[in-house]
């Protein structure tokens, strides 16, 4: 049993450490001896510090080269949920230069309204998805206006001001730059939700905190129009964002909200009348909240597609443990409980509506530099996608695709972030379809498993969070649903020779073994743009079927396997759910 390995290589272990502090005595022993005969107290010191020096290397190394194994379970028999198609998503907000947290100042120019968007890296990064889901909203969204045909005020953008909410006036997003973007998304592939602002026409209680009224949607109603006359596609309009009253900014009840986000269904179905496609109505962005949420869904569902929910579970930006949380997987664990209870709630309301995260940063206030944007973040965010999907999450937006710390992308180059590599992989490899993974060994080893995209077999992402214990896997495949013992297909060893197709692996690692690195390593090398702003390509290496499956301490490996074809793979098992 895996166990039993495990207690062998301690006792191995232990063993190897008794022979080498034996050896070091004996040696010391004899030093001590020739050194009383010839007298030298010097030589010895030297001597005896050179044998402590390489004891203590010995040690390391034998640190250093624990090998544990394990056996990951994998039911193939039938999905347990099922995710979009394009289920990787990031978001662009509406914070400018004077956005700072911390006595830091990390946005730049990434708002929405200033965006370079003739940047070939950007264009280029977003182009690779083919298509990006991306989320146009955040909290500035809530105090935007949009410019009409007939405006006599000047547009202006946002401006500092520490007495307003939010610590920012007003601001108007321009028609021309909402033509610029919409030009701009069109040649990406990008597919686009935009958050409206559902402040508007509100008024603030004394209390400081709720906010009273209907909304108003004339605003609103004229940008939408202007949309559809222009001939943009928006895949979603959002309404409002983190106001259920667990986020930054003013509280809305569930039965108010509901009543706006029915007016804004009966808005949409209004303008795209006769059109072939009618955009998603999404809500309500916030922090989730088990008794404001199901007061919510049930008032609204038969005017909602989809619950967007946002996510911050590492902690904020001036928290000195984030590191220790990120590689803590009973911290991360925590999350789970908020998206099982969703789950439930979606379920047992009967709604047709779908959960998506709606923001997810980890790391609250713009993140952390040389956290959120290095690559010990992956070692959350590519979980918390893992686990997400594994609760019938459709969709899952990053904060942000580029701004603040917590960028996919540099805020002032484009290239790169370690995340982004990660979330290419993932939406190129991970299909729609979700299989249940238990592993069994080391338990700072996660483990996540789904039918393949675009091709036959299954593919895995493991996440070793371990600093110095590399895991060898097999896998243990359930092929059918019995009521006496299961089906098993034993993968790892098997020397059969239809099994002889080589396996792809793609092993992510930090350059120089150095966490907070904003470098990633694909297989051993550097992963960066080239001199024409092009992505690399992400190759993998192809490994016998009959070796483990290694994941080295402190990496991430996406292992797509051919071979294993799965009743829970089959073209009628995704076609049907």
């Amino acid at each position: 049993t895996s166990n039993t390995i495990f207690i062998t290589k301690f006792q191995k272990r232990e063993e190897n450490i008794w022979e080498l502090e034996t050896k070091f005595y004996l040696s010391v022993k004899l030093l001590t001896g020739t050194v009383q005969m010839a007298s030298s107290f010097r030589c010895f010191l030297v001597l005896y510090f050179l044998l402590l020096s390489l004891y203590f290397t010995q040690i390391s190394r034998a640190e250093e080269d624990i090998v544990e194994e394990g056996i990951l379970y994998i039911d193939g028999f039938s999905p347990i949920a099922k995710i979009d198609e394009d289920f990787i998503c990031a978001t662009l907000d509406w914070w400018p230069p004077s956005k700072c947290d911390y006595g830091t100042c990390s946005w730049g120019n990434a708002s929405l309204l200033n965006l370079d968007l003739s940047n070939k890296v950007f264009f280029n990064a977003i182009r690779a998805f083919s298509p990006l889901t991306i989320r146009l909203g955040g909290t500035l969204q809530d105090k935007l206006m949009y410019q009409t045909k007939y405006d006599k005020q000047p547009c202006t953008p946002f401006l500092r001001d520490d007495t307003e909410l939010f610590k920012f006036t007003q601001g108007c997003l321009p028609l021309s730059r909402w033509d610029e973007l919409n030009e701009f998304f069109k040649k990406t592939g990008a597919k686009v939700t935009f958050g409206l602002n559902t402040l508007n026409g509100k008024t603030i209680a004394s209390d400081g905190r709720t906010a009273l009224g209907d909304w108003d949607s004339s605003n609103a109603a004229s940008l939408i129009r202007y949309t559809v006359s222009r001939g943009y596609i928006i895949h979603g309009w959002e309404l409002g964002n983190e106001l259920n009253g667990n986020g930054i900014g003013p509280a809305i009840s569930a039965d108010q909200y509901a009543y706006d986000v029915i007016a804004l269904h009966k808005l949409v179905q209004d303008i795209y009348k006769g059109k072939d496609v009618v955009p998603l109505i999404l809500a309500p962005g916030g922090i989730f909240d088990a008794i404001w949420f199901p007061k919510f869904i049930n008032k609204a569902s038969n005017s909602l597609q989809v619950v967007t929910h946002h996510i911050y579970s590492v902690g904020g930006g001036n928290d000195t443990n984030l590191v220790q949380k990120i590689l803590e997987p009973s911290h991360l664990d925590e999350e789970s409980k908020y998206l099982q209870n969703l789950q439930g709630i979606l379920r047992n309301s009967g709604t047709s509506a779908v959960a998506w995260v709606g923001e997810s940063g980890g790391v609250f206030n713009s993140g952390r530099n040389l956290v959120s944007n290095s690559f010990v973040s992956g070692f959350w965010y590519l979980d918390q996608i893992g686990m997400s999907a594994t609760f019938d999450t459709k969709t899952y937006c990053r904060q942000t695709l580029v701004g603040g710390n917590y960028g996919l992308l540099n805020t002032t180059t484009f290239h790169p972030n370690p995340d982004y590599y990660g979330a290419l992989l993932w939406h190129r490899l991970m299909g729609r379809n979700v299989l249940s993974a238990h592993f069994q060994g080391m338990k700072k080893l996660r483990s996540y498993a789904h039918c393949s995209k675009s091709s036959e077999g299954i593919t895995l992402m493991l996440i070793n969070m371990h600093g110095s214990t590399t895991v060898n896997i097999s896998l243990s495949v359930t092929l059918a649903n019995t009521n006496e013992s299961p089906m098993l297909l034993q993968v790892t060893n098997d020397q059969n020779p239809r099994h002889g197709i080589e396996r792809e692996e793609y092993h992510l690692t930090a350059k120089d073994g150095n966490l907070h690195s904003q470098t990633m390593l694909l297989n051993g090398k550097e992963l960066n743009v080239d001199h024409f702003g092009r992505i690399p390509l992400l190759k993998p290496i192809r490994v016998n079927p009959s070796d483990p499956i290694s994941i080295a301490p402190l990496s991430i490996v996406f292992v797509h396997i051919p071979t294993i074809q799965v009743p829970a793979c089959s073209m009628s098992t995704r076609e049907s759910m």
